[in-house]
């Protein structure tokens, strides 16, 4: 199939961008496109309008200011996965892009447009939780932030207004000794998740302090595991305690089914991964 009509504008600028959205009807922005196109070409989106965010040139950046690493709008995912910043401060980062998308899609699709499609497969949006992040929202005339964990909405449904890009993401540097784990079951590195399960957590006198943990690909959106973090927090580090976390975890979860990964082989996939993403980020803290 063919996209529906659409009018295309290609500002110069972000406040001409800026004024676009706020011009009414159903407007979207395209930056890599690998999500968007394909769902325009079979119709499941239907834009009256597409703005082309390529020229903006000041919104293509990975840089450190003080504590906080800072992504613009127009950074792709494959100068994400090698960038040395990211090495340095968020490894974890760099260790799920071995398991996101294929080097073709990395080249041109972007982290903050990954963001704003809200895919529940999707590793980012469950990352961006257990980080903390902060997404920049921009319109014309205001600003405003929203944390990762407000962010997510539903199945391909964020906070973000119609009349917003987001323009930033600000991820917080972590604290010296955080441990991290990442762990995911795909058909095959690159598709989508069946399920992803991520921490970070650290070790104070013996401990686990600061526990953050989030699933993909179970529920209808990435989700942080608040009854998880609060079980661990304060708790000393155990295979035993693991084991009972995992179980209730995969209680609570609402997963959606597929031909491939029907509710219940998603609850067996938590049982199985998050002992060991807390095992490895326990053993990273040390």
């Amino acid at each position: 199939m063919k996209p529906s009509a659409f009018r295309y504008e290609r500002p110069a600028d972000l406040p001409a961008a800026l004024a676009l959205l706020g011009s009414g009807g159903d407007t979207r922005i395209l930056a890599g496109g690998q999500s968007l196109v394909p769902m325009m070409n079979y119709r499941l989106a239907r834009p009256d309008c597409l703005i082309d965010i390529n020229r903006l040139s000041e919104l293509d950046y990975i840089r450190e200011e003080d504590d906080v690493i800072a992504i613009g709008a127009l950074a792709r995912h494959a100068a994400v996965k090698s960038s040395d910043l990211i090495a340095a401060h968020l490894p974890i980062i760099a260790e799920a892009y071995d398991w996101i998308a294929h080097a073709a899609v990395r080249n041109r699709g972007t982290l903050c447009g990954n963001l704003c499609h809200a895919d529940a497969a999707s590793e980012m949006p469950a990352i961006m939780q257990i980080l903390e992040a902060e997404l920049v929202l921009s319109k014309t005339g205001a600003q405003r932030s929203v944390a990762a964990t407000d962010f997510f909405v539903g199945t391909y449904e964020t906070a973000i207004a119609a009349d917003e890009i987001l323009t930033e993401l600000r991820i917080p540097k972590p604290a010296e000794k955080t441990g991290w784990g990442f762990e995911e079951v795909a058909m095959r590195r690159g598709d989508y998740a069946w399920c992803t399960v991520v921490a970070t957590l650290q070790i104070r006198d013996g401990q686990i302090a600061s526990p953050r943990i989030a699933l993909a690909g179970v529920n209808a959106c990435a989700t942080r595991l608040g009854d998880a973090e609060r079980a661990l927090a304060g708790q000393s580090p155990e295979e035993g305690l693991f084991a009972e976390i995992a179980q209730d975890a995969a209680n609570r979860a609402e997963p959606q089914e597929s031909a491939a990964s029907d509710a219940e082989y998603k609850r067996d996939l938590i049982r199985a991964l998050l002992p060991r993403v807390l095992g490895d980020a326990v053993a990273r803290a040390r």
